[in-house]
């Protein structure tokens, strides 16, 4: 996949949010799940070992839609997406962090998550 512009990036971004919400979502069903499987856990309503599957293969379905639109997946629990980009000649990653209410973040590939800055 390319580069995106901002404009692009945050248009796919848009059509993501769905994903990315359905993402936390089953995320924290599959953490209480786990939990409850454990020795000692609480028993939950949300089901057992075969809800724990199909929540880990929903997961895997969410994470993928992701993949294929060329945004990167970065960070799991905070969710973390990159889109590749250029700016001013820079290759840098755009930047959205879970919580994050637009795309606004981005920072250079050499610098990752520390470099963040934000877009004017």
């Amino acid at each position: 996949m390319g580069l995106f512009t901002v404009a692009e990036a945050r248009a796919e971004l848009s059509r993501l949010l769905p994903v990315l919400a359905e993402l936390v979502r089953v995320r924290a069903d599959a953490a209480e799940l786990a939990a409850s499987l454990r020795p000692g856990g609480r028993d939950t309503d949300l089901g057992g070992l075969p809800e724990w599957k199909a929540a880990q293969a929903r997961l895997d379905e969410l994470m993928t839609t992701v993949q294929r639109t060329g945004a990167e997946l970065k960070g799991f629990a905070p969710l973390l997406v990159d889109f590749p980009a250029s700016l001013d000649g820079d290759d840098v990653l755009l930047c959205w962090l879970e919580g994050d209410r637009e795309l606004s973040w981005y920072h250079r590939v050499d610098l990752g998550f520390a470099g963040r800055r934000r877009l004017s």
